[in-house]
Order: structure tokens, then C-alpha cells, then sequence
């Protein structure tokens, strides 16, 4: 594990809708030296909207950069180190509505961020009890979401669940060059999830994420989760 504290942050109320896809849609993006990690023998990408609240970079807080949504299509691997595997996510591509948090992911963590116009709404009702969540982006003219509808009381994760599964990941992997990847850890808590009760998900998979995608437009999502989330700590990268 890295020692270097890069990014502090709180990550919260993060939708995942899961979709189960064609395995050789994904190893053309595999970065060197990893494989694709599988639930119940299938290869899923996910579709992920999530509130960064409280950055601080290297413990300092930049101005107007410490809360901002970001929406990510991500894909699950894992990395063997010695005997051990190691569980972790590679991005298909993230957008974030601030330049500067995409210029620095990209630079220094070989990420595939991007700037679009972007929107979050939450509605607590108390009589109903229920939470709604809603994450939008304006890309090419039209407005894509990703929103769902849950019980306003949150439930433990399951171990050994999908939920499990799809948010602990704790490494993120990327391309850093001929048969060289980037490694950085992820440290957070288990989340506590939300009951979905209804869900909606409007996006041009296929423009955004590549053709390859394209047919996720048409399906629906095989589970949809919200998960509060926690405070996380970001370690610098490093080769492997």
C-alpha cells in the first residue's frame, strides 16, 4: 500500500446501475498485467453518479473545487501481486463539470475525464420516506440522467452480495504505457445501501462510452443500488 495521502474526500449518495457485458467488448481496455473480475461468471460495467464533497488535495482545500458531482462508466479487474489479487476498477471514461479537476486526473493519473455541463437534485421526503437522488449531464444538446427513488432508510451491506461486489473495489488501475500500468488505492468503509423502489436512465452510452456501449441504451440495468457512501482516501499512483 502507498503511504502518500493524495485526495481526501467524501464520496456520497452513489447510484450504480450494473449491467452484465460481452467480455470481449472489455479486454481491448484492460490496462497491462490485469484481468477481468467476474460476479456469479459475468463481466459487468457500471454506470455511476456520485457527489465529491470536502476535497482536499495533499490536506489542501482549493476554492470553488471542493463539491462537485461526477458520472463514470467504470468496469471491474483484478491485479495478482506476489499471491495476492487485488480487486479494483478501471474507467472507461468519468465527466466532471470543472476543467481543472479533469485536467489534473488526467495528467497525473492517466485518467479519461471530461468537462460537460452537469446537475445534481435530492429530495428527502419525510412523510413518504422515501429519497430521491438525480444526477444530469448536457452532452451534445441533450440532457442525460441517471436518478433513482429509494427508502429514506438505509440497510447494511451484504457480504458475499452483488453489492458487495460492485462498490469494493478499493484500487484503481489505468494504462500508463507499453506493458506498464498505473496503480493508486482507494481506502474506504463498507456503505450502507438504500432500497431502490424506481430508477431511471437516460444515456448515450454509445456516443459517450463507444460503440461498443451503444446497446446498453436499449437494456435495462440488471440491479440498479444507492449507497450513502463514506469519507475516502486517495493514495498516490504508482507504477506496476
Amino acid at each position: 500500500m502507498s503511504t502518500t495521502l493524495f485526495l481526501t474526500a467524501e464520496w456520497r449518495k452513489l447510484i450504480m446501475a450494473n449491467y452484465a457485458v460481452d467480455p470481449a467488448d472489455l479486454k481491448p481496455l484492460l490496462p497491462a498485467r490485469t484481468e477481468l473480475d467476474k460476479w456469479d461468471g459475468e463481466v459487468y460495467v457500471s454506470l455511476v453518479g456520485f457527489q465529491f464533497r470536502e476535497v482536499r488535495v495533499r490536506g489542501l482545500s482549493i476554492p470553488f473545487h471542493t463539491r462537485f458531482p461526477e458520472v463514470n462508466l467504470r468496469f471491474y479487474i483484478r491485479f495478482k501481486e506476489g499471491e495476492t489479487w487485488k480487486r479494483g476498477v478501471v474507467f472507461i471514461r468519468e465527466i466532471v463539470p470543472l476543467p481543472a479537476v479533469t485536467f489534473v486526473a488526467n495528467t497525473l493519473f492517466r485518467e479519461r475525464y471530461i468537462s460537460l455541463p452537469m446537475a445534481y437534485q435530492e429530495n428527502l421526503d419525510n412523510q413518504s420516506r422515501t429519497l430521491r437522488s438525480a444526477y444530469r449531464w448536457k452532452f451534445k444538446g441533450r440532457w442525460n440522467q441517471l436518478s433513482v427513488l429509494a427508502d429514506s432508510v438505509s440497510q447494511p451491506l451484504i457480504t458475499g452480495s452483488q453489492e458487495e461486489f460492485i462498490t469494493e473495489h478499493f484500487w484503481g488501475y489505468a494504462h500508463a504505457g507499453t506493458n506498464r500500468t498505473n496503480e493508486y488505492q482507494v481506502a474506504h468503509p463498507g456503505w450502507d445501501l438504500y432500497p431502490v423502489k424506481e430508477y431511471e436512465v437516460e444515456c448515450d452510452f454509445g456516443k459517450l462510452y463507444g460503440p461498443a456501449f451503444g446497446t446498453l441504451e436499449t437494456r435495462q440495468p440488471q440491479s440498479v443500488f444507492l449507497a450513502e457512501g463514506s469519507p475516502v482516501k486517495v493514495y498516490s499512483k504508482k507504477k506496476v
